[in-house]
């Protein structure tokens, strides 16, 4: 489904990303893991449009977005959230949820989608009427991912969606992927809890100095003792 070959990076003067390659299949979690700077956010940029390559290619379903504008890359149904959230912390939640929908002009089926969201993540329809900025951490990344779905997804590029939330709240998140994936969106995770992305992963990718090292299916990375000894904190 998606397809990054050959990618190269570069900005303010960094050589981020190092004819960087990966692929994900349809109906995948695909784990990417690595340091702090080692590319990861850079490559779901890159893929989302979001910063331009110098080099290499990225096709989705087939088709090439290498170049294509932000928008119409999101349109295609490759859906990009962000590290850190970015909710709109004036609007209320419900408010947040419809703005996911801009590119659909049915509004019979934005409701549609909102619905779903509700129904996956009730806490989100308790608090529909409340302003986004006075949520938990924990609400506000499931409003950011709730947000994203009401784009129509095909694919999710989710960026550590667990930074700075506590354990059990990590839990719940990742569930929330997991039962997102089991509905057949494929997921490209970006994750510094390489132990909890692992968990619900297929597959991952380790990258360093913005170029891949390591992959392999997912419960082979967590026996892999270089990555046990890097990610998992030695165990």
């Amino acid at each position: 489904m998606l397809e990054i070959r050959g990618l190269d990076v570069h900005y303010d003067g960094i050589h981020a990303l190092r004819g960087l390659s990966l692929t994900v299949e349809p109906g995948e979690i695909v784990a990417l893991l690595g340091n702090n700077g080692a590319g990861k956010t850079t490559t779901l940029s890159a893929v989302s449009g979001l910063v331009r390559s110098s080099d290499g290619f990225v096709t989705f379903d087939g088709k090439e977005v290498t170049r294509d504008k932000p928008h119409r890359i999101a349109a295609r149904g490759l859906v990009h959230v962000p590290e850190g959230r970015r909710i709109f912390s004036t609007l209320t939640v419900h408010e947040n949820l419809q703005l996911g929908g801009y590119l659909v002009r049915d509004q019979a089926e934005i409701r549609r989608r909102i619905d779903h969201v509700y129904e996956l993540l009730p806490r989100l329809a308790e608090r529909r009427a409340q302003q986004g900025g006075t949520l938990s951490g924990g609400e506000q990344q499931m409003l950011a991912i709730g947000r994203a779905l009401v784009t129509g997804p095909r694919m999710l590029l989710l960026d550590e969606p667990s930074m700075g939330l506590a354990p059990l709240v990590v839990a719940s998140v990742m569930k929330l992927i997991a039962d997102i994936n089991r509905e057949g969106v494929s997921v490209l995770l970006v994750e510094q809890n390489a132990t909890a992305a692992l968990r619900i992963a297929h597959r991952g990718y380790v990258i360093e100095n913005g170029t891949c090292v390591l992959d392999g299916p997912a419960g082979e990375l967590r026996e892999d003792p270089r990555v046990a000894e890097a990610y998992l904190g030695g165990v």
